[in-house]
């Protein structure tokens, strides 16, 4: 490298002095300077050109990776068919649907169809009671055998209890080691159960409207005639005065008792021309307390609207909660009164709906 500068350095002095010597003294040069100096240049380019030594080759490791990541193995396992031991099935009630009415104190029995669908036959297993209401069964019953598959009734003996209202009873399977066993289709998938009603029995009655002094016709006032009994007329008459009918039932054999249904008929009542139109309106069905015997003092009294009637009424009138009120109250009469919804009409025609006295019925169902 020190020779390489030397020889540079020699060079350049070599072109000055050249330079000089070929121009005369008294005479500007010709030549440009920076011609020289690029002479020079490129003189020292080529020399290093050829002394610098040739490029060495540089190899760069490419950057290391991290290795794969690969999914992880997912194995789907077989399924199997491994059987269960103890299973049983619910299949249907044979006796005593969910529901069922009776007296209390009644002896019945339940039966229920199960099936055996485990893969162990039932020997030495039992019905026991469960939970709810046990309605006098036995704590246990045995199970006869029952191979895997076949179906058996398994009964028990209950007592419905003595009050009235809604009862039900949870039962189970037991097997030999003293385990409960599932139960497919059951309660909760492990029980099944005796659901009841108990309820006194009915009785029904039909009454007739009460004759003599307690059922008839008032009119008016205004029309100055005494009560009518035996006929019961609702409407106005020929002298156009308002008729009232009043029709009184006997309810004292019901003392105590719970009414479940009452239906009033008077589809056997009849019409006079028309009292269900014009000014009349219709006949209106209600129920009153009146003191015996019917007077014209009980024309205005008061009482609970029931029905409007259109028409002579086809189906029976509940009366049910009014008449549980009377029976309640310890009254021996339940009375009804139908009178014109509206004025006479004026026209001197009578216009009536009218019952005979024995007509009009009464039909009660009850407890005791």
């Amino acid at each position: 490298m020190f020779r390489l500068f030397r020889f540079i350095f020699l060079t350049l002095g070599l072109l000055l002095l050249l330079s000089a010597c070929n121009l005369p003294s008294d005479a500007p040069p010709t030549t440009d300077p920076n011609l020289i100096f690029t002479a020079a240049a490129q003189t020292v380019e080529a020399q290093l050109t050829q002394a610098a030594p040739p490029p060495t080759a540089t190899f760069s490791m490419p950057p290391t990776l991290p290795p794969p990541t690969f999914a992880p193995t997912i194995v789907i396992p077989t399924a199997t068919n491994t059987p269960v031991c103890d299973l049983a099935q619910y299949v249907k009630d044979v006796t005593v649907p969910d529901g069922t009415q009776f007296a209390p104190n009644t002896t019945f029995t339940k039966t229920w169809r199960l099936r055996n669908i485990g893969a162990c036959t039932w020997s030495g297993y039992t019905l026991v009671f469960d939970t709810g209401d046990a309605m006098s069964g036995p704590a246990s019953s045995p199970i006869g055998s029952v191979a895997p598959g076949q179906e058996v009734d398994i009964s028990v003996e209950l007592k419905s209890p003595a009050t009235e209202g809604s009862y039900r009873g949870y039962w189970r399977i037991k097997n030999s080691s003293g385990v409960l066993i599932p139960v497919a289709g059951g309660y909760q998938g492990k029980s099944f159960f005796v659901d009841i009603k108990v309820q006194s029995p009915s009785t029904t009655v039909t009454l007739n409207a009460v004759g003599g002094n307690e059922s008839g016709t008032v009119y008016e006032a205004a029309a100055g005639l005494a009560p009518v009994h035996g006929t019961i007329l609702a409407g106005d008459i020929a002298a156009n005065f308002l008729a009232r009918g009043y029709i009184s039932f006997d309810i004292s054999s019901l003392a105590g008792k719970t009414i479940t249904k009452a239906k009033l008929d008077l589809s056997s009542c009849s019409k006079l021309n028309d009292p269900f139109s014009g000014s009349l309106t219709g006949i209106w069905v209600g129920e009153v307390q009146y003191a015996l015997p019917l007077d014209q003092s009980d024309y205005d009294i008061a009482g609970t609207g029931i029905q409007m009637l259109n028409a002579i009424p086809g189906d029976k009138i509940d009366v049910k909660a009014l008449l549980q009120t009377r029976v309640n109250e310890g009254k021996s009469r339940f009375q009804i009164r139908l009178h014109p919804a509206g004025p006479s009409d004026g026209d001197g025609i009578s216009d009536y709906m009218s019952c005979g006295s024995g007509v009009p019925t009464l039909t009660i169902t009850y407890q005791p």
